[in-house]
């Protein structure tokens, strides 16, 4: 299920998959899936229902605002490497996760806090993500 949109694609991707939950309209399998993840993050609804609105808007971390379109990539990130288990060993995690949690999505938080300090030290190191920081960071939790 490999999808790498550009910014502007993906925030297409989400508010058209919104839209088409809400009227009803049939869905391909990668934006069922999307829409069951909006879903669970109703505070995020009136964005994803307002696109003229927030299509290009900054969401800036050192103003305190949360990016809802990162955060629902980030997801779909997460729920394609389990899926493959890709790094390997990410599904054992995410199970052992769910079940310190008991549940699935907040396992997936959990995640993706370890995937956001590996691009976070990739970033800051100006070197490629490494994925045994990433698991390191989930054996830690």
């Amino acid at each position: 299920m490999f999808f790498n949109p550009t910014r502007g694609e993906a925030r297409l991707f989400i508010f058209e998959t919104w839209r088409k939950r809400r009227a009803k309209e049939l869905l391909m399998p990668l934006e069922d899936l999307a829409a069951q993840l909006i879903e669970k993050h109703p505070e995020y609804f009136s964005v994803f229902e307002d696109p003229e609105r927030y299509r290009d808007k900054e969401y800036l971390p050192e103003a305190g605002e949360a990016n809802p379109f990162l955060h629902l990539m980030m997801h779909l990130t997460i729920e394609e490497q389990i899926s493959i288990d890709q790094p390997p060993g990410i599904r054992a995690h995410f199970v052992r996760l769910t079940h310190k949690f008991e549940s699935e999505h907040d396992a997936q938080h959990r995640m993706m806090e370890a995937l956001s300090e590996m691009i976070w030290q990739a970033q800051r190191h100006r070197t490629q993500p490494d994925a045994a920081v990433y698991l390191k960071c989930l054996s830690d939790s």
